[in-house]
């Protein structure tokens, strides 16, 4: 029997792996199992180099809970320790045996190898009171042996009898720690951690992990069929997605792994951390934010790749050259992707456009790169029709009529095709094209691309009157005279709550409505960005709504209006003109609601004195 004292430089030590080695206690099982499937390819490798006599048998990994004795055993059948190795690699802290055997064996099956920091192995005892390992090497003739310590920096070393080459881990679970005594809970762990790992794992008799995940196959031995398989693994109630994207680089990194584009819609129900960060089949997280571009970070999928340095809980990624390389990689293949289809079936692109224009739109607000590519295949649908334009088309097709002064293009552009339909109309009988600019993300996108495309400018179609769009026209002749425009004006200085009111009269033509509420441009965007939560945006969300009624004195109804003999009949008449106006805008509500719809029927009634509720 050997004893003796650990070789550490610092005395405690154990405290100091129990407490801080992992924030997640849970770790501790990944990492020994992660050990053990090294183990195992370990044993692969030194068989292939001729160095392993006989048959393997049966490569496979168990884990075993004993709740009555209260241990949980992760067992191997791999390349075994001898005593002498026991005694070089559990007695040393941070001496990994993948390091060394990585240099002694470098070149062959080096990047399937998982540990490289040699303290996995001492996360057991976060866990644990005591932790025994029990080995046979696969080296003939090498007697078995046990290890054993409780924690502190003594240990046990001594021979004993084991028939099965391979090591078995022995975890006897501390108090504070009878959760991992639970079935249930390492289901879940494996599951989450291991269930792609290559070497079958099996736990109360069932195997648990995939070995062989679609990512780690070449896209060519994959069918359409596979890949929906795969993501109905990794995500069992989601929809099928899209279309996907199949990484596979060696060269100047490795990263292999599949992404894919989930259903989201307009309504934007984003679930980010859907993507999975692997290292050779071990999962480390789901945080991959260095990794993916945020644009990308409401893909689903797999990354795989072990040249993203990891510090050694593998649990935070850190700076590294690869990781920025790795990043623009993953953009320059979903731009590619997203051109391809663009070009060889665009009629299915524009199907998908409702999904599809979430991930192009913000990936154009936050990588130059990627918008460069999608200048090319980002699309506007005309609001009255199923015609998709791009830029390059709108352009074209808007030549004539929707350049403004400055010669910019004026993108002319609708957020609610149905309430805003009116102004839709009066804008196509002007011969401009609407286009629909629907989701959340769209008035940051506005903005953005105003700055990035020198030429062009947005407008909302409920912005101005439909005369004004491209440039204020400044000839409008009203058939009313100066004194009827004064009344007229006059009238309509109405007050309402948290609502700025300016009023002008203009004769426009006379199929125009009685009056249009449009609203600023520039205030509007600034109150819809409030809106979504930016502190910077706070105080425009606070300030009252503003509006121009525009009333058309070439409309009809305005003679009827004048030649009434009492005040008060027209004051009711133009308030309820008014009241369209403003509920066309989503600015009549609460008590200004009430009354118009009461006022609405007091005038069908023909009832002299309405009840009018006061705001």
């Amino acid at each position: 029997m050997q004893k003796g004292a650990i070789r550490v430089h610092t005395e405690n030590i154990f405290p100091i792996i129990k407490k801080f080695l992992y924030s997640d206690h849970e770790i501790f099982l990944r990492e020994l199992v992660s050990n053990a499937v090294d183990a195992t390819r370990k044993l692969k490798t030194l068989s292939s180099a001729g160095e392993v006599k006989g048959e393997l048998g049966e490569l496979r990994i168990d884990i075993i809970l004993d709740k009555e004795n209260k241990t949980l055993t992760i067992a191997d059948s791999g390349i075994g320790l001898t005593a002498e190795e026991m005694d070089k690699y559990l007695n040393q802290v941070a001496f990994s045996s993948a390091e060394e055997f990585l240099e002694k064996y470098k070149g062959e099956n080096e990047a399937n190898i998982i540990g490289h920091f040699g303290l996995g192995f001492y996360s057991a005892f976060m866990v644990s009171d005591k932790v025994e390992v029990f080995s046979k090497s696969y080296e003939e003739d090498a007697p078995a042996a046990r290890w054993e310590c409780d924690g502190s920096p003594e240990y046990v070393i001594e021979e004993v009898e084991k028939a099965e080459r391979g090591t078995s881990v022995v975890l006897h679970v501390n108090e504070e720690s009878q959760e991992f005594l639970e079935a249930d809970r390492i289901r879940h762990i494996l599951n989450r951690f291991c269930r792609f790992l290559p070497i079958p794992i099996f736990f109360e008799d069932k195997q648990i992990n995939n070995t062989n995940p679609a990512w780690t196959k070449k896209p060519s031995e994959l069918t359409t069929q596979d890949y929906q398989d795969f993501y109905k693994e990794l995500y069992p109630f989601s929809e099928a997605p899209l279309f996907w994207i199949h990484l596979n680089v060696d060269y100047p990194f490795n990263l292999t792994g599949i992404l894919y584009f989930p259903k989201i819609k307009k309504s934007f129900e984003i679930q980010k951390d859907k993507i999975q960060l692997y290292s050779n089949q071990v999962f480390v997280t789901d945080e991959v934010k260095e990794i993916v571009p945020e644009f990308l970070m409401l893909l689903h999928g797999v990354i795989d790749s072990p040249d993203i340095p990891l510090n050694v809980s593998r649990s935070y990624l850190q700076g590294d050259p690869n990781v920025r390389k790795i990043n623009s990689h993953i953009t320059k293949k979903v731009a590619d992707k997203l051109e391809e289809i663009f070009k060889s079936n665009r009629k299915e692109f524009e199907e998908k456009w409702e999904d599809i224009g979430l991930f192009v739109k913000y990936g154009m607000m936050t990588d130059d790169k990627f918008q460069e590519k999608a200048n090319k295949f980002l699309v506007m649908q005309d609001a009255a029709s199923s015609t998709f334009y791009t830029l390059k088309e709108y352009r074209t097709a808007t030549e004539a009529l929707q350049k403004n002064k400055e010669g910019k293009l004026v993108v002319i552009y609708t957020t609610q095709p149905v309430e805003q339909d009116s102004y839709i109309k009066a804008a196509q009988e002007k011969g401009y094209i609407v286009v629909k600019m629907e989701t959340l993300v769209d008035s940051a996108f506005i903005n953005n691309m105003e700055m990035k495309w020198e030429d062009v400018t947005f407008k909302r179609v409920d912005s101005e009157i439909a005369e004004n769009l491209i440039d204020a026209s400044e000839s409008s002749v009203s058939i009313l005279n100066k004194e009827e425009e004064e009344l007229l004006k006059n009238l309509f200085e109405i007050k309402k709550p948290a609502l700025t009111v300016k009023v002008e009269v203009k004769g426009l033509s006379a199929g125009t409505s009685p009056v249009v509420a449009t609203r600023s441009e520039f205030m509007r965007r600034m109150k819809d960005m409030a809106s979504m939560g930016g502190d910077g945006m706070k105080w425009y969300g606070e300030m009252p709504d503003e509006v121009t009624l525009t009333v058309n004195g070439n409309h009809p109804v305005y003679k009827n209006i004048l030649q009434e003999s009492t005040k008060e009949k027209q004051e009711k008449m133009v308030n309820n003109l008014a009241d369209l106006a403003l509920l066309s805008q989503g600015l009549l509500k609460g008590s200004d609601l009430t009354n118009f719809i009461s006022r609405s029927v007091e005038l069908m009634e023909g009832k002299e004195e309405p009840k009018i509720i006061q705001s």
